[in-house]
């Protein structure tokens, strides 16, 4: 027992916390090195106040993305996962985090992305996008240097805005507020923004003024644009049991554009990378539950993508098919 218990602790990864310039102080984030020379990954959190870990005070403490460095690095993959320019550990790089634009956050992960590859001695790094940070990945990814290839778990394959639409309108509960989230959203693609006191709650509360005026640099840019254009590989994860994207109208819609991308569909997993089956509700009470794990087929994708000298077994499975003409 002694003995195993030695063995656990030797092989346990390397955590340490890291940071890049930002432009008023630094960004930070969370190395995880995995034993031996393996690939390196930086992991793009999703939209709003999301952090590192994947959680968020919007209601979000599932902690995917701390799940998903642990998980890679016992495959041998290191990570770097981190906090976006103006919140949490990096709330010191700009004085307001609304004033960032979709090219800033690209700009950062390019930064991240070569000093995951100093740190593990590559030559470059995947990026790994959640959700809107699949957006931030592609983004980057028509600049490649020092990228390796662009992951999108979760992403959206349609722009923000209509993808925004579909989630109000997929939630019979949002009846009430339905026409002011419709409306609000047309003002903001238009470059408007709508005075917060004047919406219903918690409409208010979700969408201030600053969330909107970054929305407005964000909602109408095309995913699917985005990868028809990139300049490296390109890997898609998405769950099919995922309530905010979803497999038909964004993983494939994104696979569609680019005709060397790769699809990984995971049944019963879904937008927080939770084994969670068909049960919506069950679905709904994994955004705040940490003690489920992270879904193994999602860790399996990653690995599958990101490891040059794949099995054929798994590239086989990888392998998007196009469909008949």
């Amino acid at each position: 027992m002694m003995l195993t218990a030695m063995f656990l602790a030797a092989a346990a990864p390397q955590v340490e916390q890291v940071t890049v310039p930002g432009p008023q102080g630094p960004l930070a984030g969370t190395l995880t090195l995995a034993e031996g020379k393996g690939p390196a990954v930086v992991i793009i959190p999703g939209s709003g106040p999301t952090d590192r870990d994947g959680n968020s005070p919007m209601g979000i403490t599932a902690g995917a993305y701390r799940m998903l460095a642990d998980a890679l690095a016992a495959r041998g993959v290191s990570s770097i996962r981190i906090d976006k320019r103006g919140m949490f550990g990096s709330r010191g790089a700009v004085a307001d985090p609304n004033a960032a634009t979709m090219a800033d956050y690209a700009a950062d992960a390019r930064a991240w992305a070569k000093l995951a590859a100093k740190r593990t001695g590559n030559r470059c790094a995947w990026l790994v996008g959640h959700s809107e940070g699949g957006v931030v990945a592609l983004k980057a990814a028509q600049n490649p240097d020092g990228i390796c290839g662009v992951l999108l778990v979760a992403s959206p394959g349609r722009p923000l805005g209509d993808v925004m639409r579909a989630q109000f309108r997929a939630n019979p509960a949002n009846a009430p507020i339905l026409g002011a989230a419709l409306g609000m959203l047309d003002a903001i693609q238009q470059g408007r923004t709508v005075d917060p006191a004047t919406l219903p709650a918690p409409l208010g509360q979700m969408f201030p003024t600053g969330s909107q005026r970054y929305l407005s640099g964000v909602i109408a840019v095309d995913p699917a644009k985005l990868a028809a254009s990139a300049k490296v590989p390109v890997a898609i994860v998405q769950g099919d049991a995922d309530l905010q994207v979803s497999v038909a109208e964004d993983a494939k819609r994104i696979a569609a554009a680019n005709a060397k991308a790769t699809l990984a569909v995971m049944p019963g997993v879904n937008h927080v990378l939770k084994q969670v089956g068909n049960d919506r509700m069950t679905n709904q009470r994994s955004y705040a539950d940490s003690s489920l794990p992270i879904a193994p087929a999602v860790v399996d994708a990653v690995v599958a993508a990101v490891t040059p000298a794949r099995a054929p077994a798994q590239a086989a499975a990888q392998r998007r098919r196009r469909p008949a003409k």
